[in-house]
C-alpha cells in the first residue's frame, strides 16, 4: 500500500475511527513509513511460525508479531526479511527484538521492533497464527488495517487509503 500516509494526519481525519498504539517502536527496515492489513502470529523466543506467515500471507500485508516482548532474542533478521521484501509484503512490526539489523535497513520493506538482540531464536514451531493479539494497549485483529511511519502506529477497521474508508 502507499508508504506517504502519515499517522499525524490520520489522527487528525479520523481520531474516532482509530487506536493508536501506546507502546514506542523502533524502525528497523529500508522503509519508515508503511501500511496494509493485518496478519498475526503469536510466538515466544521461536520463530518457525514467523518464517511460516512471511512465506504464505497475502502481498502488501503487514505481519505483526506478538513475541511477548521478550528482548532474550531475535525474532526476525535479514535472511526473513529478504523473504518479506521478495513476496511485497509491507512490513512486519515485532513486539520483541530484530538482528542483522544494518542489512534490514537496505530492504524496501517497513520493520519496527522494541529492540535488537544478536541472539537467534529457538526453532520448534510453537505458537498461534491468524488470532487476535494483544500489545501496546491495543488490540491486533487479522483483517483491519495497520498505518505505521515515524510517530507512531495506528490502527483502523477499515482501510483509510485515498482520504476515505474504503
Amino acid at each position: 500500500m502507499k508508504t506517504d500516509i502519515k499517522t499525524a494526519d490520520l489522527c487528525d481525519d479520523y481520531a474516532d475511527q482509530l487506536k493508536v498504539c501506546k507502546q514506542e517502536f523502533k524502525s528497523y527496515g529500508g522503509h519508515k513509513r508503511f501500511s496494509g492489513p493485518i496478519s498475526t502470529v503469536k510466538v515466544f523466543e521461536d520463530n518457525v511460525l514467523v518464517k511460516e506467515a512471511l512465506q504464505t500471507i497475502p502481498e502488501g500485508h503487514v505481519l505483526v508479531v506478538d513475541g511477548g516482548a521478550s528482548k532474550n532474542c531475535a525474532l526476525l533478521g535479514d535472511l526473513l526479511g529478504e523473504i518479506a521484501e521478495k513476496r511485497g509484503l509491507a512490513g512486519v512490526i515485532v513486539n520483541g527484538c530484530v538482528r542483522d539489523t544494518a542489512e534490514l535497513k537496505q530492504q524496501s520493506i517497513g520493520v519496527m521492533a522494541l529492540g535488537s538482540n544478536p541472539l537467534k531464536s529457538i526453532k520448534v514451531g510453537k505458537g498461534e497464527k491468524d488470532i487476535p493479539v494483544q500489545f501496546g494497549e491495543v488490540e491486533w485483529v487479522p483483517g483491519h488495517y495497520v498505518y505505521a511511519d515515524e510517530d507512531g502506529i495506528v490502527i483502523s477497521e477499515q482501510s483509510l487509503i485515498n482520504g476515505n474508508a474504503e
